[in-house]
């Protein structure tokens, strides 16, 4: 402990530890391997993540008397791997229609281990990063990362398969020495996202804020939402995958080109025609805009400067059904693309922040209790990955990344790749509180709209 080093949380960072115990921010990364995995060099490869990483290497200490959270980095790395044999394995899939893989991403989802974590006097102590390994039927195996979502954002999850991969592969000593891989901060954990946003575009007059907290705040209370199935009992975070055909992609891809907006524009368009289909009158929906802001921080960080550097936009639009994909679009795209444009990401991060923890602390707020803030959230920007060659020939069949959203947050959270060419959407919704069955249809909807109008752009 002499030699641990630490710092107070961000506004956006306590956020996000308030909302995590509640079951909205457990990040998960999880990867289906066809050979059995060299348990010691994967130890070896997430010791040396967590040396170049700081924030892997922290822990998360909540001090009761203050109400704060600050993350201290300790001076040795100390993930140790879970190892979970078939038969431990199995008695979390056993009798259940959805693949192994996918039930044991869903069981990682809710393994909140920030909810009872242990306490040192005055100080709740919890690790931020976890990893487990699980031996799946048919020779198979699932890797698992599971990380608080104060460490790991979207950008951060990409970087660090990345790494994960070459340090696996790497033929270098494994002892522990330096690899191929730059140590990229190594020290200390780097600044919260607050303190790096330019001054001018985060500053605001108190009068202004108060006028754009009052406007959230209202509108939030006009929004539609998807039909709740069962708000009473305990929720937990489930999973749906929404994935197209590479023609159908390219297609969906090349409309994105013509319009002039981003894949995001047309899963948000794609996501409230299928919501709005069996309205028969005008309703307004939030959509909740996640965009990385590394490279607009003073200084500049790169997608190797691992933790929280999202910020959300949150957009109201009015559906009264009739629209065309493409036309609808261009419109939610144009709305966020706006409020991008006029730096609402950074100016209203403290607001959207607030609301957030009021809606925690008070969830008779929202409607039903439910804690839905946004019909659906997405990202700015896709995931593009063309490694599927590289990936198979170490054995990786598959991947799925994402985070819990039971808590407070959206209906359906979409975390989208395009995959060698296929695009391919990880869907996270709360249970009981929407169904399986009710989000499969919705995705169902959305895939047949996407490719309803990509035929328009067939060659």
């Amino acid at each position: 402990m002499s030699e641990a080093k630490g710092r107070t949380g961000g506004g956006t960072e306590q956020n996000w530890c308030r909302a995590v115990p509640g079951g909205t921010g457990v990040a998960v990364l999880a990867l289906l391997i066809s050979k059995s995995p060299d348990i010691a060099r994967l130890q070896i490869a997430l010791h040396k993540l967590q040396n170049s990483h700081p924030i892997l290497k922290s822990r998360l200490h909540s001090h009761a008397t203050t109400n704060t959270f600050s993350f201290v980095t300790y001076p040795t790395p100390f993930v140790k791997i879970q190892y979970h044999n078939l038969s431990k394995s199995s008695k979390l899939v056993e009798n259940n229609p959805v693949s192994p893989f996918h039930l044991i991403l869903e069981h990682e989802l809710n393994q909140n281990t920030w909810q009872n974590p242990g306490r040192t006097s005055q100080t709740i102590v919890a690790d931020m990063f976890f990893a487990s390994v699980y031996e799946l039927p048919n020779a198979a195996w699932a890797v698992v990362l599971r990380l608080h979502v104060s460490a790991c954002d979207r950008t951060t999850a990409v970087s660090l398969l990345k790494e994960l991969r070459v340090l696996i592969t790497d033929e270098k000593d494994d002892s522990g020495g330096t690899t191929k891989e730059q140590i990229w901060n190594k020290g200390e954990v780097t600044l919260a996202i607050e303190d790096l946003v330019p001054q001018a575009k985060y500053k605001k007059t108190m009068w202004a804020r108060g006028l754009d907290m009052l406007s959230y705040s209202v509108n939030s209370l006009r929004l539609t939402n998807l039909k709740f199935h069962d708000t009473k009992n305990p929720r937990f975070s489930q999973v749906v995958r929404l994935q197209l055909s590479k023609n159908d992609t390219q297609r969906v891809l090349a409309g994105c080109k013509t319009s002039e907006i981003k894949l995001c524009g047309a899963l948000t368009a794609a996501g409230l025609m299928a919501a709005h289909s069996s309205k028969r009158s005008s309703k307004k929906y939030g959509i909740v805009t996640f965009t990385d802001c590394r490279s607009s921080l003073e200084p500049p960080l790169s997608v190797h400067n691992f933790g929280f550097y999202h910020s959300a936009i949150l957009n109201t639009h009015v559906m009264k059904g009739g629209e065309s994909l493409w036309d609808l679009a261009k419109r939610t795209y144009g709305a966020f693309a706006n409020s991008k444009n006029c730096d609402k990401h950074f100016s209203d991060m403290a607001d959207l922040n607030f609301l957030m923890c009021k809606a925690i602390e008070n969830p008779s707020l929202t409607s039903s209790s439910s804690l839905r803030t946004s019909i659906m959230a997405v990202f700015e920007d896709t995931v593009m990955d063309d490694g599927g060659e590289e990936q198979r020939e170490v054995g990786i069949e598959d991947y799925m990344g994402c985070a819990s959203v039971h808590g407070v947050g959206p209906s359906i959270a979409i975390f989208d790749t395009v995959r060698d060419g296929c695009l391919d959407c990880v869907c996270v919704y709360p249970t009981p509180l929407h169904s399986r069955e009710q989000m499969q249809e919705l995705v169902d909807k959305m895939k047949a709209i996407l490719t309803e109008a990509g035929k328009f752009y067939q060659k």
